[in-house]
């Protein structure tokens, strides 16, 4: 194998160049290295919204590597065909890829290592998605944990390796081969005229995922454990837009928070804490890989959820005539993202008031969110329905109106999003976002509730009181 055949680097959700372990291994060869994207057909099976966020992604990082006097190639099609066709126009000498863990990508990378090996070429992945791999926070009796608490405990005191440096320019190979045109692909097609809405909201790239990260260590992370909750101050980080696409890394973010720890920031440890939360979901999804679509407690597959309804579809439109309910699921379509209160609010809401199956929630959640990341999505439905792992009793019921007077006491959330009350601009951008076909007008009166929060609750409690008996 000549020694100055190019390396195909296969860039996935790590659209990054600071801190990647595949790069600063391909680059360790000395030799040529190829950045490529692959729209597959597992990618290309995404939600609506996150495909959409994926493209401006891949635009962004095709920017910065140009910027290095590097270029990265897009091609479409089954991954195996597009490498084995990209091997035999550049003569590389193999690929490396950051490795994926999730039930819909895994068999494709075990497919891809095992054609490109059996050629005698290079095939090789590597960590640089989450601070450890799934597999190495074990229990004591070395099995993975199940609940939070005591994943925490151990994870937060197992190393994390420093983060690895940006290289100043990547070496080029002798030619390039033809790359498609990322318009072409349209990735936006099934955004329709949400897109237009939803672009300010974005903000993409690992430059400024770097800034934002500096910006939240500098300005809140000492109050977040407080404000984290008050869903109408910007008390987050709002990182989990970059994490999902790969555009900064765990051990940079975590490295960052532990310093501020280390320097008495009193929100340090539960900005490390939901960052590790994250690494429960992996660990939890790659261990138990159901989770991603079924009930992870099997003793839940017979409980009277509903599944598609009038009411269902209420909820998907903000239409419930209950107002944080309804801001929330407002800000999700406008911003494609939504505060991580409001989250639990409408799916306990869903689950419980409107006595509605989880994966409703979890697939519209999938079609619509920017920061769409399979194993926080997954658990956190079951989480907050009861069926999952390290659940919320299924008798604690989030009342949406009390939740409201706590987390948005002055209203502020509830008038930004809901044009009924309020006609900001905000709120009324989601009027232009939605499908014509909703027919929906804010100048019409804002709805009556479609269920009664008492009335929804003792459903549910007597639901789970049937089950338990």
């Amino acid at each position: 194998m000549m020694t100055n055949a190019p390396l195909l680097l296969w860039f996935r959700r790590d659209l990054r160049v600071t801190d990647l372990p595949m790069l600063s291994e391909a680059l360790a060869t000395g030799r040529p290295v190829m950045p490529v994207f692959i729209l597959d057909p597992e990618t290309e099976s995404i939600g609506a919204a996150a495909l959409w966020r994926l493209g401006l992604g891949v635009e962004a990082f095709a920017a910065t590597l140009e910027r290095m006097g590097s270029r990265l190639i897009l091609r479409r099609g089954p991954a195996l065909d597009v490498l084995e066709r990209l091997i035999a126009e550049t003569g590389a000498a193999g690929v490396f890829w950051s490795r994926s863990y999730d039930p819909a990508t895994r068999p494709r990378d075990e497919a891809v290592k095992a054609g490109l090996k059996a050629r005698g070429l290079l095939a090789q992945s590597f960590p640089g998605f989450l601070l450890h791999e799934p597999w190495e926070i074990e229990t004591g009796q070395g099995g993975f944990f199940k609940v939070y608490t005591p994943f925490w405990r151990v994870a937060s005191k197992r190393p994390v390796p420093p983060s690895l440096a940006a290289p100043a320019f990547l070496p080029e190979p002798p030619a390039w081969p033809q790359s498609d045109r990322l318009q072409d692909w349209n990735l936006g097609a099934r955004m329709r005229r949400g897109a237009a809405v939803m672009a300010p909201h974005q903000r993409v790239g690992e430059a400024k995922a770097l800034a934002r990260l500096e910006e939240f260590i500098g300005q809140r992370i000492g109050a977040y454990g407080e404000a984290r909750d008050m869903m109408a101050e910007d008390a987050t980080s709002g990182l989990s837009e970059n994490l999902t696409y790969g555009e900064i890394s765990p051990r940079r973010i975590w490295h960052a928070g532990y310093r501020a720890l280390e320097e008495g920031q009193a929100g340090a440890e539960q900005f490390l804490k939901e960052l590790v939360w994250r690494e429960f979901a992996w660990a939890l999804l790659h261990h138990t890989p159901h989770i991603a679509q079924s009930n992870w407690k099997p003793d839940w597959d017979g409980f009277p959820w509903g599944m598609e309804s009038d009411k269902a579809e209420a909820w998907r439109r903000g239409m419930t005539g209950e107002p944080v309910i309804d801001a929330a699921m407002r800000q999700l379509y406008v911003t494609g993202k939504m505060h991580n209160r409001a989250r639990m609010l409408v799916g306990s809401y869903l689950t419980k008031h409107l006595m509605t199956h989880w994966k409703i929630g979890l697939d519209w959640f999938a079609d619509t969110l920017t920061d769409w990341d399979p194993a926080a999505n997954a658990m956190g439905w079951q989480w907050v329905a009861g069926s999952g792992p390290d659940a919320a009793p299924y008798f604690r019921i989030f009342n949406p109106a009390t939740q409201a007077e706590k987390f948005d006491p002055a209203k502020t959330y509830r008038r930004r999003w809901l044009a009924e009350f309020s006609r900001d601009p905000l709120a009324l951008s989601y009027f232009d976002a939605v499908p014509k076909s909703w027919a929906l007008d804010p100048a019409r009166p804002y709805p009556r509730p479609i269920v009664s929060l008492e009335a929804g609750r003792a459903l549910a409690l007597a639901s789970y009181a049937q089950r338990k008996a």
